[in-house]
């Protein structure tokens, strides 16, 4: 995901520090080479020692400091940057930078970069909402700088309220969409994800496999290339995407009428849902009770969302999903005609590395115009990036 990126991570003095160690972590795992720029007020709280074991690069403290005799370290790190990152930001260092004051290696590297810059606040909540802070963060990102808002809760002081270090997760997430290519910029996307639920009863209820993971991995892929989400779930155990939208459903009804009544001014939609195909004629109001040997149920079509947004006079782009145990392309390829798509992507289920419940996938992605492309083992994520590069380039030739 970030291989072969050079990312500047700037740790300043505060308690959050601790947190950016996991943020290294997730970094350095996602395939990025990070250096790290320790203010004096950070040593406080942790050891250079700990940066330097995790980054297996030098940490960088001293403001004159030549790398290999020959280097400036300062513009040396500004230049290599991809990406720079400081966090915890404190209320000092955004009010330097805002400034021009450029007294330490820490701010000093970030005037010299041409890279992108990404500040993840952390003070006490009086300090966050002082208004000289409010218009250094707000001239700041004027500017371009980018932010990762802090998030309300106990501080470190013993004060409640917005100021606490957002999650490493979070700030990482805004990290890769940060350098991510822009390709979907200006576009509305509405996506499905993750199974139905039709209940027999109270207690009991039909459904699938489907774990959601597929969906929720193009919902955050089309919103890091600056596309605007719009993301229909059904009961999954996954955390929302950042900066998606997103519309919970239980039943394929339920999930009808979402999609058809927020479908208008959609310049793509991915079905990518696992929606039940049929619902009991009955739902039960009380527990159906273990008597009988066996039980017969009469089940009742439910509406095909795919065949209706196919019937659009004005529809936008569509992208279905095949799940399917036999005759992968034959039968993907009768759903994209059948349904009206301009795309398919197929999966067999019936492999163990792929389909559900599993963060890999192997998919065959079928097109209008007759063409085909196979996609071998790769994550989802890696999947959901293959999905939206033919999705941008077919918008792009509409």
């Amino acid at each position: 995901m970030l291989n072969n990126k050079k990312i500047i991570l700037g740790v300043c003095g505060g308690i959050a520090a601790y947190k950016a160690i996991e943020l290294l972590r997730l970094l350095t795992k996602a395939g990025a080479e990070v250096h790290v720029i320790m203010t004096r007020a950070a040593r406080e709280f942790i050891t250079p020692l700990t940066f330097q074991t995790l980054s297996s690069n030098p940490v960088h403290t001293e403001l004159f400091n030549l790398i290999a005799e020959q280097e400036i370290g300062h513009i040396s790190l500004a230049d290599r940057a991809d990406l720079f990152i400081v966090a915890p930001a404190t209320a000092n260092v955004i009010g330097k930078i805002a400034a021009g004051i450029a007294d330490d290696i820490l701010t000093t590297t970030v005037m010299a970069t041409k890279a992108p810059v990404l500040f993840a606040p952390a003070m006490n909540v009086n300090m966050f909402t002082n208004p000289i802070y409010q218009e250094n963060e707000q001239k700041l990102r004027r500017l371009g700088y980018l932010f990762e808002a802090p998030v309300s809760g106990t501080l470190a002081c013993g004060w409640e309220g917005a100021g606490k270090l957002a999650a490493p997760e979070a700030i990482f997430e805004s990290a890769v969409t940060a350098l991510t290519k822009k390709t979907l910029t200006g576009l509305r996307l509405l996506i499905t994800a993750g199974p139905t639920r039709e209940e027999i009863d109270p207690v009991r209820y039909i459904s699938n496999h489907s774990s959601g993971k597929m969906g929720y991995a193009l919902a955050r892929a089309a919103r890091r290339r600056g596309a605007q989400v719009l993301l229909i779930s059904g009961p999954t155990a996954l955390t929302a995407p950042g900066g998606v939208t997103v519309v919970n459903v239980t039943t394929a009804g339920e999930m009808q009428r979402e999609v058809m009544a927020r479908v208008a001014g959609c310049d793509a939609v991915i079905k990518a849902a696992a929606v039940a195909d049929y619902r009991p004629l009955v739902r039960n109001s009380v527990k159906i009770k273990k008597k009988a040997d066996s039980v017969t149920m009469e089940l009742v079509k439910n509406p095909d969302i795919l065949a209706g947004l196919g019937g659009m006079e004005r529809r936008p782009f569509l992208v279905g999903f095949a799940a399917e145990t036999d005759a992968l392309s034959a039968n993907a390829e009768k759903k994209l005609s059948e349904k009206n798509l301009d795309m398919i992507v197929a999966n067999d289920v019936t492999l163990t590395d792929a389909g559900f419940n599993v963060d890999t996938n192997r998919a065959l992605l079928l097109f209008r115009d007759g063409s085909c492309s196979e996609c071998g083992l790769m994550s989802k994520e890696q999947l959901a990036g293959t999905i939206l590069d033919h999705l941008a380039q077919h918008l792009a030739e509409r």
